[in-house]
This record gives C-alpha cells, structure tokens and sequence, in this order.
C-alpha cells in the first residue's frame, strides 16, 4: 500500500489472553496471563492500551472496553508445535514451526554433555530442568569452588549455561554457547542456547543483563528477509536479532530491558528510516512471568502503557504501529513456564480505522502477511492478511 511506508512491531514477550483452543494438550488448561494477573492484583491501570481496545478483545479487571477504540483490536491463534520464543517470533514472521522443538524434561543426554565437556575444555555442574534463579541458589557456590559452568534447562527447547562473570568472563561463556550451538543439531536441535551471566556471593547472586541467545536458524526465509532483500530497512530492538539468528536485519539495538527498549524504538522512529522497526520487550517474561510474580508482571504493563503515548506521539503520516506478543507465561499459576495462550493485537496510527474489530485470527503469521501488504514487498508466506480492514 503506497500510503504505508513504516511498520513498527512492538512483541509484549509473554503477554498472552488466554483461550488457546489445545491449551490442555500443553497442560496450560486456564492460563490466561492479562486476565489472571490483572484480577490477583485487583485490577491493571493501563488507560492508554485500553484506549486502543485492549478491554475489547478480553474482560481485563481495570481496563473496561470503550466504545470507540482509537484502533484496530483482536486476537491471533498460535499455529506453530510450540509455545516458546523461537516458534512465536518466527510465526509473527510468516514461518510456522510444524515440528516441535526437542525438550529434556531428565536433562541431556550424556553423550551430548560428555562431548560438549571435551569441546570446552571442562566438566559441568546441573544437566536437569529447573528455574535459573534457583539453580544458582543450588550451585552457585560449588561453580565458584570448581569453576564448572552450570548447565540446565526448562520446559522450553532451551540449552542454558550459566556462569559467574568473575570465574569465567562473559566472552569465554559465549564461546561455550556457540561451541553448544554447533554441537546441538538434528535430532537436539534446541531452539535456543543462552547464556546466562551472574554476580554476587552465595545466598545473593544476580543475573546480570549480558544475557545472550543462540538460537536456529529459521528453515526458510522470513518476511525480515524478504523486506531486507527488497531494499528496506529492518531494524531490530532487543533479542530481536537472537531469535532469528542475526538474518534480515539492516540495523540492531540490543537493549536489555523495557524500559531501554522503548528508548530505542524511539530513536529509530525518529531517524525517519521507513520500512520494519521490530521490538522484542523481554521484562514481563524474565522477570516476573518466570518468577510467579504478578505484581511485578502488573507494574511492568502498566510501567509499559505509561510510555506508549511516546509512540503514538512520534507515529508519522505513513506510519503503523503493531501491539502484540508471542506466548503466555501467567504467573499466578504453579508453572514457571511459558503457558499455551493466544495473544492480543492492537493496531494504530494516522490513517488506521478506528473501531475495528479484527476478531480472533488463525495464526500468528497474520502479522506478517499485513505487513507485508503494507509495505508493498512480495510475500508467500504464511497468514492471511488484515491490511485492507484497518487502512483500506
């Protein structure tokens, strides 16, 4: 559409509405990350979302429905075998992932540990599924003693290694994930391998914000790399470039929280650059949907839906702003994990019809093929496009 030149994708990283229609086959029966926190918390204050049509699409404690939302407003459908990160990403990108990534509910193999020890030159500490926080209560201390780099997992496709910055330096723990990336292929092809750096002394470690994903390769092109391919720009805000394993990106800002986040997809709105700017906002889910802590979740929406007038306000004629996310992960339930939710969609901008309804969308992938129309770039991927309902 020759009116639309920029598209800016906001992923509230875990913010899921529950309802997913096989939920129960991924235990996550009830999960419902906006509804469930808002009501523990009585009730969220996020006027400016709500403006949008949030309370629209879901009953959300605290942010009623309006009657005239100030933009399009509705839900998108996980297709892909999974509910993580990886498999969200890249079906907002047009790829679904049809086979599940592997998981290690009993921790990995010993070949594989054995073989990854010899690469590395060192033995390890872990190899069992549980939350990053409580492994380094667990083995912090004895890392520090031995030195031994601590390996764990989750119910995610995840390889993760963590590491006190002062026992083994961040650059050497890098080397270790991209020597694990490497190794873990065909039928361990995690989606992800991630660092994870810490601080302090026993009884008091931190992770530190150096965290960094290794992740796949999508097994096909993304609209990322059909709109770099056609000349456009595709900047990324976050673990943006993680995800997709550094592809199709002109230009990358890798912020480390929210609130760094919004900085950046402000700067790159204001350089007047059009084609995609493309943000991942991480803290809902490390550090509180991972952590059962609603009231943190809360205040991280509601911190968020303090600076979205900023976005709205540096949106120009020609400009589309995307809301959405790409998992659940409600931390009023007994789970740590990720949860099997759909997802709202908020959409605005100068010429974006108000009000409209955009119902409940079959796949994630919807959003790529919008965007792909916006931007006149050619795309047959995945999804089913909406652009003619909110800008046509």
């Amino acid at each position: 559409m020759s009116n639309i030149r920029r598209v800016v994708l906001v992923v509230l990283d875990s913010v899921g509405c529950g309802d997913a229609p096989d939920a129960e086959s991924f235990g996550d029966e009830g999960s419902n990350t906006l509804v469930n926190t808002a009501h523990v918390v009585d009730g969220l204050k996020m006027p400016n979302m709500g403006r949008l049509g949030l309370g629209n699409i879901v009953p959300i404690e605290g942010v009623p429905p309006v009657a005239a939302p100030l933009g399009g407003y509705g839900r998108l459908t996980e297709t892909s075998a999974g509910k993580d990160t990886t498999s969200g990403h890249w079906e907002l990108m047009g790829v679904p992932v049809a086979t599940p990534f592997p998981t290690y509910p009993d921790g990995f193999p010993t070949d594989i540990i054995t073989e990854f020890e010899r690469r590395i030159g060192r033995s390890t500490l872990g190899n069992y599924p549980t939350s990053g926080t409580v492994i380094l209560q667990q083995l912090g201390e004895e890392h520090i003693k031995t030195g031994k780099p601590i390996v764990y997992t989750s119910a995610d496709s995840v390889f993760q290694i963590a590491a006190h910055e002062e026992i083994i330096p961040v650059d050497e723990l890098y080397r270790m994930c991209q020597i694990a990336r490497e190794l873990l292929t065909g039928a361990h092809a995690v989606g992800r391998v991630i660092a994870r750096p810490f601080l302090g002394e026993p009884d008091n470690f931190t992770r530190t914000q150096r965290r960094k994903d290794f992740s796949l390769l999508p097994p096909q092109d993304t609209l990322l790399d059909a709109l770099k391919a056609d000349g456009q720009e595709v900047m990324g805000v976050g673990k943006i470039e993680d995800i997709f394993a550094h592809r199709g990106l002109t230009q990358s800002n890798h912020t480390s929280d929210n609130m760094a986040g919004v900085d950046a997809i402000l700067q790159f709105m204001d350089t007047g650059a059009g084609g995609l700017i493309f943000a991942n906002l991480v803290d809902f889910d490390m550090l509180h949907g991972h952590r059962n802590n609603p009231r943190g979740y809360a205040d991280a929406l509601e911190e968020f839906d303090s600076r979205l007038p900023e976005i709205q306000k540096a949106l120009r004629n020609g400009d589309v702003l995307i809301l959405t996310a790409d998992h659940g992960n409600d931390p009023t339930t007994p789970s740590t994990d990720h949860s099997r939710e759909r997802v709202p969609i908020l959409v605005a901008g100068p010429q974006v019809h108000r009000g409209t309804n955009l119902g409940t969308r079959d796949s994630f992938a919807d959003v790529a093929a919008t965007i792909a129309e916006l931007l006149d770039v050619a795309w047959r991927g995945a999804g089913e496009s909406f652009a003619r309902s909110i800008v046509g």
